[in-house]
């Protein structure tokens, strides 16, 4: 018999080694050396107790010399051993995952999977009721070496509601800018981010934490009645990298958004360009800055003769703004500045959003508005006949200049 002196010496030559033992052969090898050395009755099972190996694994590499055999073939198992794979027992277990994958209809009532969608264990449930026997767990391995993975909608089709002017428009902007960037003349880019609440509202997104120590906020999205709603509207210096975010807490109107732009003309355009005479608008079609709005051409004539600007303006066709360089290259990052954040009051919105910075160099400056702005303001046909507004060529409705009343 083997004494305990003995078996505590394999245990200890066991720990020195076990960091080395890479793999299921290096293991065998090495628990089959340990039997040979000891060469006594009870070797092989306290050897398996102590290097918690199988005795059959043992005893038939001792007999047939496998580990040598592995060892010159390069392999950890010999041929053919092992569990057999769940697709060589079950002939139809991958024709019938495939098939269930390939159900473009949801909801076709030929389908088991009928109203769910292609989650694992729905998956898995869907199988097993067509005589499979077959976890999530295999279907996720099995879907991973078909290629498969999991994913989301993409929106990229753009269906065939498009402007027939539209590839026209951008064309038109982007060869303006072009000649007022090589001018060193300003072209902004402009819009109003979505309206938020003001109040310890749930703001989507993550932010980190004490373990336990997430901020609490109100269960219910009702208005507060004192704090109301924000109105931010953007003006994006291209050539810059730079921009203003003008936070309006009453009506997002034309008046508004061309006070806006006058706040980072003053602000900021005026030092970067004090020679130029010239800017340039991007925005959409509609909204505050709409192409059809009056007001917003009556409200850009006050600016242009305050500050003797030619102002050009081009607005993006129906249905493009997500194309609008503000959203993408400003809002997207203050989004991003703030998740996770309750906009609990205007101080803390206007700090988040005058410290959100890129690796590129963004930089923003961010104001309150606290004027009021009143809705449904008509302009009528004597006021246009004050606008010196010039339509361009091509495609008038969408690029149009104003220049100061006395030019």
């Amino acid at each position: 018999m083997i004494s305990q002196e003995e078996i505590d010496k394999i245990r200890q030559r066991y720990e020195i080694m076990k960091p080395y033992l890479q793999n299921e052969l290096q293991r065998k090898m090495y628990a089959i050396s340990e039997v040979q050395t000891l060469n006594q009755y009870g070797a092989i099972s306290v050897v398996s107790r102590v290097m918690d190996i199988s005795r059959t694994t043992i005893t038939n590499g001792l007999k047939h010399d496998d580990a040598r055999k592995m060892k010159l073939a390069g392999q950890i198992r010999i041929k053919g051993g092992g569990r057999k794979r769940l697709e060589k027992i079950d002939a139809t277990l991958h024709s019938d995952l495939t098939k269930l994958l390939d159900e473009s209809t949801c909801g076709d009532p030929c389908s088991p999977l009928k109203w769910t969608c292609h989650s694992l264990h729905n998956l898995e449930d869907a199988l097993n009721s067509m005589g499979h026997q077959v976890s999530h767990t295999k279907i996720h391995a099995m879907l991973s070496e078909q290629g498969y993975s999991m994913q989301g909608n993409q929106k990229a089709i753009e269906g065939n509601s498009q402007h027939p002017d539209r590839n026209e428009q951008f064309e038109i902007i982007n060869r303006k800018a072009k000649e007022f960037m090589d001018m060193d003349a300003p072209v902004i880019s402009v819009d109003t981010k979505k309206k938020e609440l003001i109040g310890n509202f749930k703001n989507n997104g993550k932010e980190y934490c004490k373990k336990g120590q997430a901020p609490k906020v109100n269960v219910h999205d009702f208005v507060d009645k004192e704090l109301g709603k924000i109105n931010p509207y953007g003006v994006y210096d291209i050539n810059q990298n730079e921009g203003l975010v003008n936070v309006g807490i009453d009506k997002d109107t034309a008046e508004f958004a061309v006070e806006s732009i006058r706040r980072w003309w003053r602000q900021m355009g005026k030092q970067r360009y004090p020679d130029s005479d010239k800017l340039m608008i991007t925005c959409d079609g509609g909204g505050s800055n709409g192409s059809r709005s009056k007001l917003w051409k009556y409200e850009l004539q006050k600016l242009a003769d305050e500050e003797n600007l030619d102002i050009y303006i081009s607005h993006y066709p129906p249905g493009t703004s997500k194309w609008n360089k503000i959203e993408h290259s400003m809002f997207s990052y203050i989004s991003k500045n703030w998740r996770g954040c309750p906009l609990v009051s205007h101080e803390v919105v206007v700090n988040l959003i005058g410290s959100t910075k890129t690796k590129k160099g963004l930089s923003i400056n961010c104001v309150m508005d606290i004027n009021k702005y009143m809705t449904g303001r008509k302009i009528d046909d004597d006021q246009m006949d004050t606008v010196n507004i010039k339509f361009d060529e091509h495609l008038p409705s969408w690029n149009y200049c104003i220049k100061p009343s006395r030019k």
